[in-house]
Order: C-alpha cells, then structure tokens, then sequence
C-alpha cells in the first residue's frame, strides 16, 4: 500500500486548493491512499479531490461527526496517539481536551492508523510556509520520522508551485515511475519528459 498525507490551513487561498484537488485525483489513479482530517480548507480539497475518482482514503477525526464527516477513523482518547503528539506538541500541557484530540488526530495522519505504517510524503498548505497551527504538529511529527515534506504556503505563485512541486515529487525516494504519468496528465511535467 502507498500512503500520502494531504492537510492544510483552513484558510488555504482557492487556486491551491483547485491545485490539491487535482492532485488527489491523480495520486489517487496512481494508487495512493490519501491520509487527511476532514477540516475545511485543504483537507476538504484532498478528500474531495479523492472522492471525485472514488479513491482510498483514511480521515482521521478527533470525534465523531467532525465537520458533518462520516468517517469511522476516531482518535481513541488517551491511546498512543496522544503520546506522539504530546511528544511533538511544544506546549502540550496548555491545551484543552478538544485541542488535545484535534492534535492526537495528526499523529495518525502522518503515521496511520497502526502508527507505525509511515506516510510516503506530505502535501500541505501553511501560510508562508511557516509551518503553523495543527498542520504544524504533523509537520514535526513527519520531520521526527524523515518523511518528505511539500509545502505549497512556501511559493510566490502557481508557476513556480507547480515546478518545485514536480522537482519534490522527482526526488522523492520511494516514488514509483506510474506517478509521473499523472504529472504529465496536468502540465507538472513539462521538463522531465521529452515530448
């Protein structure tokens, strides 16, 4: 199984979040399970995107019903979940409990359900690409266990977006070559393969 995790701000401006979408739907073609959280702004563009080609998908939510989900994947209150993410959160302690499960639930994204089956890469939206707010805890979360990370918050515009976004997904270590079709498919791909 390959796994992706696609999350963000919920504040993601719309070009990227059309952008997210058509990235769900070819990494969902290629055979890629999206992990993501179910809140509005990025998350929603990846699952929908996911959705409009009936991929696989893990939403993880801290309870159940978040943001009107249907997904089963619920963070188990004071399960091991929460000891990655106290361990990543830099002030832990001064969160409330909905807080606290809001951050348990990125543990599971970036680790998945078991904890232990790692995300090939994450995809996001941060402002800036600053790293902030609960996409921030999964980031560290994916830099503690070395998993690539693709911040589209960290590009001027669409143009050299969609290029460093080829060039990250080029050197991703365990890419397989099916995925390039799909960059191809949306115009990522223009100077890796000759026409």
């Amino acid at each position: 199984m390959k796994y992706y995790t696609g999350i963000g701000s919920r504040k993601t401006p719309k070009s990227i979040k059309k952008l997210m979408w058509q990235m769900a739907i070819h990494l969902s073609k290629c055979g890629y399970i999206l992990r993501s959280g179910g809140a509005q702004g990025a998350d929603q563009a990846f699952e929908a995107g996911c959705n409009y080609v009936q991929g696989m998908k893990e939403i993880y939510l801290p309870w159940p019903k978040f943001e009107n989900s249907q997904s089963l994947f619920i963070v188990k209150e004071n399960g091991p979940a929460y000891k990655i993410a106290e361990q990543y959160h830099p002030y832990w302690h001064n969160l409330s409990q909905g807080a606290k499960k809001l951050q348990a639930r990125n543990s599971h994204q970036v680790l998945g359900q078991d904890l232990k089956t790692l995300s090939d890469f994450v995809i996001c939206y941060t402002k800036d690409g600053k790293g902030t707010g609960g996409t921030g805890q999964a980031l560290r979360i994916a830099e503690a266990y070395d998993i690539p990370i693709f911040d589209c918050g960290n590009y001027k515009n669409l143009e050299e977006l969609k290029e460093e976004y080829r060039n990250f997904l080029q050197n991703v270590k365990k890419w397989k070559p099916r995925a390039f079709q799909f960059l191809a498919e949306f115009g990522l791909l223009r100077y890796i393969v000759p026409k």
